[in-house]
């Protein structure tokens, strides 16, 4: 059958696709519009396939927060190349997949893929926007966080985001407070909120290390115990977020610099996702 301009042009606007594959997907369906926007569908999983050992180390991470800032979301997703990272399709399908993950309070990623979003689920407009750009595309990352003041923060690059609960939330300076933190997970990487929240099967583990280390060292018997204890309590000063010192005044921890803000302001949890 006889394709015109106005059916190639229909289906683009149907589905996004370029002009040509829209053409070939109708005359290939015999201008059948369901079965041309199966096969634009098909080809966005064969693009996939075909790149599956391709690196994702480029993307956006996506931030959002409800208006009372009590809850929050962090959606990763990734491709190929910053070129298609900085598209305008990419960044608008990242916001789409953010406002479905924020909606439907999903338990996980899989949860996520299989959420509606329009007439397709979220996995299928992923592998639709793959068969237009030919790039492996990833929903990679996907955290929620609850708290009594949640703070998002997006490190320049879009590609390192951050949420931050705090509790104990009294005063005009909480918001800063709450960015400065955030900025400081960023940057700081800390494995957990205090020295009480780190499991002990990983103390332990850092106690045995510390120990072989001073046992090579040359260190007597005796001591291995006590200059093991001076390591562990190094690491969790390095990698607990409150006991971590303060990145714009090293001369105070995060917990000290919460407490001079208010007394009773402190971190409940974070969440912190990066790419590459």
């Amino acid at each position: 059958m006889t394709i015109t301009a106005q059916d190639v042009n229909k289906l683009r606007k149907m589905t996004g696709a370029g002009m040509m594959d829209c053409k070939k997907a109708l005359v290939e369906a015999d201008g059948d519009f369901e079965k041309a926007i199966e096969l634009l569908r098909k080809k966005g999983q064969k693009v996939f396939a075909a790149r599956a050992d391709k690196a994702t180390t480029e993307g956006v991470i996506f931030v959002k927060t409800n208006d009372e800032a009590t809850e929050g979301v962090i959606v990763g997703l990734v491709c190929e190349t910053d070129f298609v990272a900085k598209n305008e399709e990419f960044q608008t399908l990242g916001k789409a997949i953010l406002d479905v993950a924020f909606n439907e309070n999903s338990a996980d990623i899989d949860t996520l893929k299989k959420q509606k979003l329009g007439d397709l689920t979220v996995e299928e407009k992923v592998l639709e926007l793959v068969g237009r750009i030919g790039e492996k595309l990833e929903i990679t990352s996907y955290e929620t966080l609850k708290g009594e003041k949640v703070i998002p923060y997006i490190h320049s690059g879009s590609k390192l985001g951050v949420l931050v609960a705090l509790k104990g939330v009294n005063g005009s300076d909480v918001e800063q407070a709450g960015k400065d933190v955030a900025m400081q997970i960023a940057a700081m990487n800390p494995i957990a909120v205090d020295r009480n929240d780190i499991d002990q099967s990983v103390i332990d583990k850092e106690m045995e290390i510390g120990k072989e280390q001073a046992r090579q060292e040359g260190k007597p018997e005796n001591i291995l115990d006590r200059i093991a204890e001076g390591k562990v309590n190094k690491y969790l000063k390095d990698n607990t977020l409150l006991n971590q010192a303060f990145v714009k005044d090293n001369k105070i921890t995060v917990g000290v610099y919460l407490k001079n803000i208010n007394n009773s302001l402190s971190v409940s949890a974070f969440k912190r996702v990066n790419i590459g």
